[in-house]
């Protein structure tokens, strides 16, 4: 299983985002989809679906949260070619916010909003085996521009097989970013590889909870950590999600969960979505009590 996983929150779109999501990359399939009564959003739709070999997880539970570029996924690809034909599709409907073109960085790049809003990096991979195809990518603007570093290294510092790969910094005469603050950085959590950077620019953005981490998590004893770790913001704590100090969002979920959403008896899945609902911070216990009945 897959430890971290995005989580896209969408108002009414997670089927129609998840059949055009598939249908762009190989090695893509629908894992699971579940429809969850009387929550606060009424009957949301939760789908898990593989992308390029990676899971992702999406939601239609109203219009509460939108997406912003401070939470982006690059797509490395193997030619020009393959970054043009992605471009394509992705742009129909939606927005450039950096044109394809030939950058210092990368002989092809373009940065877009689709037409759900969820922003995509689409660039030539440097030379060598693309290991993992999508890339989840923080940018971090307004109060949090200059911790790109700093959280990079405190995500490292909770999750095994993580680690800091590299760090391209800001050098003089890139106003208004600070000399040494990070252009751009790739770091590893659970073997999975992540991007960021800093803006000084203005931006009209910052994290929130459109686009959300979810960490499955094996024991009770798991969970707590994680929480404890994690957790910023007491007014966000709310069914298994948090805010870090970053305003980044996650979810901290029990494995057991998986078994207890695909069941085929809906009193069980209603019985466990109202236990969840009430909850904080996750007790396998409790949920494992509401699934008995």
């Amino acid at each position: 299983m897959q430890k971290i996983v995005p989580h896209l929150w969408f108002d009414k779109e997670a089927s129609e985002a998840a059949e055009f999501y598939m249908s762009l990359f190989e090695n893509s399939k629908l894992v699971s989809k579940t429809l969850l009564k009387d929550t606060p959003s009424g009957t949301a739709e939760l789908l898990t679906i593989q992308l390029a070999g990676q899971e992702f997880m999406l939601i239609s539970a109203g219009p509460y949260f939108k997406f912003t570029p401070a939470v982006s996924f690059m797509v490395a690809c193997s030619t020009a070619e393959e970054v043009d034909a992605l471009w394509n599709k992705l742009i129909d409907g939606g927005t450039a916010l950096m044109p394809l073109d030939t950058y210092d960085f990368s002989a092809r790049f373009g940065w877009l909003e689709d037409r759900f809003g969820l922003s995509w990096q689409i660039m030539v991979a440097s030379e060598g085996e693309i290991a993992q195809k999508i890339k989840p990518f923080l940018m971090f603007v307004g109060d949090q521009c200059g911790k790109a570093e700093h959280a990079a290294e405190f995500y490292v510092s909770l999750f095994e097989n993580s680690k800091i790969e590299s760090i391209m910094r800001y050098e003089e005469g890139w106003p208004p970013n600070q000399p040494g603050t990070v252009q751009q950085m790739e770091f590893m959590l659970e073997n999975q590889c992540f991007g960021a950077m800093d803006s000084a620019y203005e931006h009209s953005f910052a994290f929130n909870e459109a686009v959300s981490l979810v960490v499955h998590c094996e024991t009770q004893e798991e969970i707590d950590r994680y929480w404890a770790a994690l957790s910023a913001v007491p007014e966000a704590e709310q069914c298994g999600w948090l805010k870090d100090k970053y305003g980044l969002s996650w979810q901290i979920v029990p494995t057991v969960m998986n078994e207890m959403m695909a069941a085929e008896d809906t009193a069980q899945l209603e019985r466990v979505t109202q236990a969840f609902l009430k909850m904080k911070k996750f007790d396998i216990e409790a949920l494992k009590q509401a699934a008995k009945g």
